[in-house]
Formats: structure tokens, sequence, C-alpha cells
């Protein structure tokens, strides 16, 4: 078992969450959402098309006007898109193309995830994932806030508990991130591109920060923490 391995699979989640119009956990308009604007790279059949996008999804720059056929070109690549390929779960979470490859076998096998006997894509098993966030994870890839940095507010800082849980000191945990807009105390991520994959999933954001919640706070908090966890992988 990996730490990226946990960042994949909270991936997939989202993902069958989207594919099942859950709504997102973090609002795209929540305060200081502007730092994780969408990137070219959310749209990949377009970038390689050469055609950049606006964070909003627009078309940007020469090819804001394109003709009838390059839009049904697009149209037709990106109805083509599989969130769930190798190479979109790459580039989505930063995971290098044979490591996902190898996280999905090491997951088939441990019985975290399975293939979806219709689609074949792959579906997480969240009851086991779950118990094993809550009972283990915390032994296997513990975190401890270190120095004063800049970074995307983590744990109990972060906009899916924002508020909703009292806590002691004055610096909250970040993933240090130069683009960042919170300065607290750095914490390492469960992989070092997760401050690159919750700009283009705030699902994402949502459960890797209760999962530090779970893996670095005390008693109360980790308690708090689960229950949201457990009733947002119930939807």
């Amino acid at each position: 078992m990996k730490s990226q391995d946990i960042v994949l699979l909270l991936t997939l989640v989202s993902l069958s969450q989207r594919e099942n119009q859950v709504p997102p956990l973090i609002p795209e308009n929540w305060e200081g959402w502007d730092d994780h604007a969408l990137l070219d790279e959310d749209f990949p059949y377009g970038q390689e098309m050469g055609i950049a996008y606006e964070s909003s999804g627009e078309p940007r720059g020469e090819f804001s006007n394109a003709t009838d056929d390059q839009a049904a070109t697009l149209f037709e690549a990106e109805k083509r898109y599989d969130p769930y390929s190798v190479r979109a779960l790459s580039a989505s979470t930063g995971i290098s193309k044979s490591e996902v490859s190898m996280v999905l076998k090491r997951c088939y096998t441990n019985g975290l995830a399975r293939q979806d006997r219709l689609s074949g894509v792959p579906r997480v098993n969240t009851k086991s994932l779950y118990e094993f966030i809550v009972y283990g994870l915390r032994y296997v890839f513990p975190a401890k806030p270190g120095e004063v940095t800049r970074g995307i507010a983590t744990g109990l800082a972060a906009p899916v508990l924002h508020g909703q849980l009292m806590t002691a000191g004055d610096l909250v945990p970040v993933w240090p991130d130069a683009r960042g807009n919170t300065k607290g105390a750095a914490v390492e991520p469960l992989f070092k591109t997760v401050p690159m994959a919750v700009r283009r999933d705030s699902t994402l954001y949502a459960y890797l920060a209760l999962v530090d919640a779970i893996r670095m706070g005390q008693p109360r908090e980790r308690n708090f923490a689960a229950q949201k966890l457990e009733t947002l992988l119930k939807d």
C-alpha cells in the first residue's frame, strides 16, 4: 500500500459521484477558490488541437472563434474522452501512468477496488476504504505540522470543515504551495501532486482534507472528521 493509492481511490470516488450527479462537496464559488482555477490540462483533447481555455471553460486566444468544423471535431473528441482511463487519471492526479496502473493492480488485489462488471471502469469499495482511513491511515502515513509557510488549507482549516469545530492554536495546517492563499504550518500531503490535483477537483480536496484531519487530529477531531467522511462516502 502506498500513499498515492489513497489519492487515486478518492479521485475515483469523486468521479463516481460526479457521474451520479452528486453536487460538489465544496462550492466552486467558496471564498478563496480563485487560486484553484481550472488549468488548460483539464481539457486534454482541446489542448492537443492547439486550443487553450479560460478558467470558465471558454476557448482562449486565436481559437476563441473556432470554425464549425473545429468545434465539431473537439466535440467528438470530448465524447470519446474517458475520465477513468489510465491517461485521464494520470492527468487529473499528477500520478504517472505506470504508477496509476500499479495502484489499480494493488487495489484490485487487496479489495479496495474492483472493475465494474458492465462498464469495466474501476469502482471503489468505499466501506473498506473508510475503515482503512479511519483505523489505519495515521499509523501508516502519519502527519505532523512543521514550519510556517504559504499553502492550501487542509484538515480542520479546509472549507469542508471550516467553522464546524473549534481548535486551539493560531497556525492552521496547510499543504505547502506557492499559489496557495493561506499561511500556516506545513503538512506533507499524502502525495506530492495533491496541491495540483485538488485545484482540478473540489470534491477530492474535501476528501483529502478530511483524511488529514483524521491522520493528524486529536481524538475528538478525528471522530468528527470520520463521521463527516462516512456520510459523504455514502452519497
